[in-house]
């Protein structure tokens, strides 16, 4: 497909953000699952992502499996330091960046926007920090908006000021009145970041690498501002047959998602991340009890099992077991990190493409169903 062609298709894609059924999408695989063979058989199913890697750790062991390959051009083998985008699974690090300042005392759940950040429409005054957190604020979307849209058609490396993407969605009401309903918005985090560097005076980028980034030990994870990859990292392609795929790792400017996608990461940090996040080691148990307070809501594309909503952090019931975490899609690349509660077990499954509800539901539940059986191996259940 021509580059512009792919613009557009992508573009489109940014606009499917209405969650699926929360519903199981497996059915009990056999005992004596062979993990990898699943994931090959995901890589080579029609219109599947030309690479994977999922890292599994359980206390001091870890495990990672791979399929395809990081690079078409070259047939490189993906590699847990190899560099991808996170996509949605960064807005688990604005609420990190969020809570420890809830922590703290900087910030509080019921901060609104008004008191926080009075630059906003009046109309969205009275959302909540809580709210803005868990997509029950009613923001209207700036993803959607058609002005967002061509401008990204028009110039994919567009690089936008992250401070005024919100302007794209100003003039629009909330969709309901807040707290009234779950509508998972990229606009949530954005406004989440800005409350952050508005009660500190530090910019976004700062506050990711003093509160999540060093307490973590992060030290591949970043957040650009351009369409740059750094080296050495995982392609990510637009797979779309009978075409072949086309490399789509640097189609897109950072800074057209910022705090709610525009993080760059490895699947070794990312999993060190999720361990740490969804384990409650960056704020107090006053705060991870405010965090999981679960409503129903699925992350974007849903995880495997059952989902719902807390703050920046969701809840996958599956057979096997209960996991945390986060889920994310953007041009080339679908990501699923997770934890058990207690931080000791976790997984990173990456692959290179982007996979969605809205354009591939069948490799979506494929998807799912995989990870369901990482979870259940991740969790020590029978036969795996």
């Amino acid at each position: 497909m021509p580059l512009r062609a792919v613009a557009c298709a992508v573009v489109a894609c940014l606009a499917a953000l209405s969650p699926a059924a929360p519903s199981a999408a497996a059915t009990p695989s056999p005992h004596s699952t062979d993990l990898r063979r699943e994931l090959e058989d995901l890589v080579r199913a029609p219109g599947g992502p030309p690479g994977a890697i999922v890292v599994l750790q359980q206390d001091g062991r870890r495990r990672v499996v791979r399929a395809g390959v990081a690079d078409l051009a070259t047939g490189r083998k993906p590699q847990i330091d190899d560099h991808m985008r996170i996509a949605s699974v960064a807005k688990a690090f604005s609420g990190a960046v969020a809570l420890t300042l809830v922590d703290r005392h900087a910030l509080g759940l019921d901060d609104t926007i008004g008191r926080r950040l009075p630059q906003l429409p009046t109309a969205w005054y009275a959302v909540t920090l809580r709210q803005l957190l868990n997509h029950t604020s009613g923001l209207p979307d700036y993803s959607d908006s058609p002005e967002f849209r061509q401008i990204l058609t028009d110039d994919p490396h567009h690089r936008f000021d992250p401070h005024h993407l919100l302007d794209f969605a100003a003039d629009e009401p909330l969709l309901f009145p807040p707290g009234s309903r779950y509508h998972y918005s990229n606009s949530d985090n954005i406004a989440v970041a800005l409350m952050a560097e508005a009660v500190t005076g530090t910019p976004y980028e700062q506050l990711l690498r003093e509160l999540v980034n060093r307490p973590l030990d992060l030290h591949d994870t970043s957040l650009p501002q351009g369409y740059r990859m750094p080296r050495p990292y995982l392609h990510g392609y637009a797979v779309a047959p009978p075409a072949p795929p086309e490399d789509v790792s640097e189609l897109f400017s950072a800074s057209a998602s910022w705090a709610s996608g525009g993080i760059v990461s490895t699947p070794a940090d990312l999993n060190r991340f999720i361990r740490g996040y969804a384990g409650g080691a960056l704020f107090g148990p006053d705060v991870v009890r405010q965090q999981r307070r679960w409503i129903p809501g699925a992350s974007e594309p849903a995880g495997p099992g059952s989902n719902s909503a807390g703050l920046a952090l969701f809840r996958y019931t599956t057979r096997c077991g209960v996991v945390l975490g986060h889920t994310g899609n953007t041009a080339g690349y679908t990501q699923f990190a997770a934890a058990t509660p207690d931080g000791r077990r976790s997984l990173t499954f990456s692959v290179t493409s982007q996979i969605t509800q809205s354009t591939n539901p069948q490799l979506l539940a494929r998807l799912r169903a995989v990870q369901e059986d990482f979870v259940c191996a991740l969790l020590d259940h029978p036969g795996y």
